[in-house]
């Protein structure tokens, strides 16, 4: 299911029949007495999947987070400047590969977990690295290598068609982005929606329900959620192979198509969701590897995101390639298939 209608978001809403936990307990529950998850949930920080290189340990101190988030701050100011009008255009090669600083909203702040500022958010293995097999690393990197092909728009990535959204927001496992890094969890009895800001996707989780056949993949894969205790056990197979390269500007990751990732979402209190995930396929990985972070409830809406990059981004690209053809140039080599932006990240020397 690609994505829910707001009338069916409102239904599932009204049959949940939530109701909040008399004022004293901690956990939020519904009706039903399970934990009430619904609500519009946020994960906007500049800490990331893997570890920068500026950092040795998951944990940082105060004042290292304090310093990175002041760097961040610093490099986001000179980005938002004014442009130089004096300069003129940019020369070949030297244009700014990415979005107006305007359009981007990562987040200012480290990200915190159990109280303790994260340098990542993998905690195993311990590098902060994911653990690709050699077989891993060479399926990841031949979709790279041959993405945004320049013959057909099936061809170009799902996330520059508007299909999906970019750098695994929608998951699994659910991560912080460029921008857009919100999530609205919707929930009954049977069934778990989460509507995810970024290109408008919607994930349905079959509470005690069943996989689809292998032959039935689809792009979020198929999530079939149980309840232990007062966790949310969701388990999560069956990927389209064309979303296994989960691309944000700069970085990318990659979930193979046969992995299972299995996920955790626990009350830490009722403002914040203990989220931890684990993915495993023993021909990608050289290990089951395992991340947590954390999501905060907002107070903000989540607006429909209206994006027009297969409007305009897929026929003008086609385009400018058969008239490179008529001409009889060359279409440019691609080396990494995404745009590259340069990212807030500590200044400084590696810490200890």
């Amino acid at each position: 299911m690609k994505r829910l209608s707001a009338i069916c978001l409102t239904a599932l809403l009204m049959s949940s029949g939530a109701a909040f936990a008399q004022a004293g307990e901690a956990t939020p529950r519904t009706s039903y007495g399970k934990p009430d998850f619904q609500g519009v949930w946020t994960n906007a920080s500049i800490t990331r999947l893997e570890r920068v290189p500026e950092f040795k340990d998951l944990v940082i101190s105060d004042a290292d987070a304090k310093q990175w988030e002041k760097d961040a701050a610093s490099v986001g100011a000179a980005d938002s400047a004014p442009t130089d009008l004096s300069k003129g255009a940019p020369a070949a090669g030297e244009d700014p590969a990415g979005y107006n600083f305007f359009w981007i909203d990562p987040g200012r702040q480290v990200g915190k977990v159990n109280g303790t500022y994260r340098s990542s958010w993998i905690t195993d293995p311990p590098n902060g690295k994911v653990p690709y097999t050699q077989a891993g690393r060479v399926a990841m990197m031949k979709p790279v290598a041959t993405f945004n092909k320049y013959d057909n728009p099936e061809e170009r990535i799902p996330i520059e068609r508007c299909l999906i959204g970019f750098a695994s927001t929608g998951g699994p496992p659910m991560l912080n982005a460029l921008y857009n890094n919100h999530q609205q969890i919707i929930q009954t009895p049977d069934t778990i929606a989460i509507n995810i800001e970024m290109v408008h996707d919607t994930r349905i989780i079959r509470m005690n329900g069943k996989h689809n056949p292998d032959n039935m993949r689809q792009y979020l894969g198929t999530s079939v959620g149980k309840w232990d205790g007062d966790t949310l056990i969701v388990e999560t197979k069956g990927f389209m192979p064309m979303e296994a390269v989960r691309v944000d500007f700069g970085l990318f990751v990659y979930i193979s198509p046969d992995s299972k990732v299995t996920e955790r979402f626990t009350f830490a209190n009722k403002d914040e969701i203990h989220y931890q995930f684990t993915v495993e396929d023993p021909v990608a990985y050289t290990q089951p590897w395992k991340g947590e972070l954390t999501f905060r409830r907002s107070p903000d809406r989540i607006y429909e995101y209206a994006c027009h990059e297969g409007n305009y981004s897929v026929p003008n690209i086609l385009g400018g390639a058969r008239e490179m053809e008529r001409e009889g140039r060359k279409q440019p080599v691609i080396t990494s298939g995404i745009g590259r932006l340069d990212r807030p990240t500590p200044q400084n020397t590696p810490r200890q």
